[in-house]
């Protein structure tokens, strides 16, 4: 049996949300799935020897990526390299299509320019603004970074960008990547 860890962080829960539905999708095709947020991947003691893939998720904020996932990197890049491997960044600027295409997403770049792990897989995942759920702070910046983008300013929007299918395409993607790596 096919086993893939699918690792993730998460600030408001949407990428937790995507991660999960990864995880879900890779069950229903016959999958062992290991579904870890990072910041309690040192608790979890992973075992990278039993997987056949790893999948890293990571949203975005103000442009940029929690420290957290920087220092996760940092303590793991020999582990996620050694393994067949994706990165899943997920943010609200990939709503526009010509966004989610790696060399068209300036916070994919920031990433692989940033991080000490150059995974093999790359996908881009449109997020989810979601106004009424942030602090107060968080609302003004994002509004600004939208006025700026054109994208929604209403202090009571809720917008889930992510497609859902294309979730689940990535997921089934991610499997053969799994199953192309296993020894005959």
């Amino acid at each position: 049996m096919t086993r893939i860890l699918v690792l993730y962080f998460t600030r408001g829960g949407h990428t937790a949300k995507i991660a999960n539905a990864i995880a879900q999708q890779l069950t229903l095709r016959g999958a062992k799935v290991d579904l870890v947020d990072i910041n309690s991947a040192a608790a979890t003691r992973i075992n990278w020897p039993d997987y056949q893939l790893v999948a890293l998720g990571a949203c975005v904020l103000y442009g940029t990526y929690d420290k957290s996932v920087f220092q996760f990197i940092e303590q793991n890049a020999p582990a996620l390299s050694a393994l067949p491997n994706s990165f899943f960044c997920v943010n609200v600027v990939a709503r526009n299509p010509e966004k989610r295409i790696p060399e068209n997403n300036k916070y994919l770049q920031k990433f692989i320019a940033l991080s000490p792990w150059t995974p093999t897989d790359l996908k881009i995942i449109a997020g989810k603004v979601d106004y009424p759920s942030w602090p107060w702070y968080d609302r003004l910046m994002i509004q600004l970074i939208m006025k700026i983008t054109k994208g929604p300013t209403d202090p009571k929007a809720v917008i889930d960008y992510t497609d859902w299918e294309d979730v689940k395409v990535y997921a089934d993607h991610l499997l053969t990547l799994a199953e192309v790596a296993e020894p005959a």
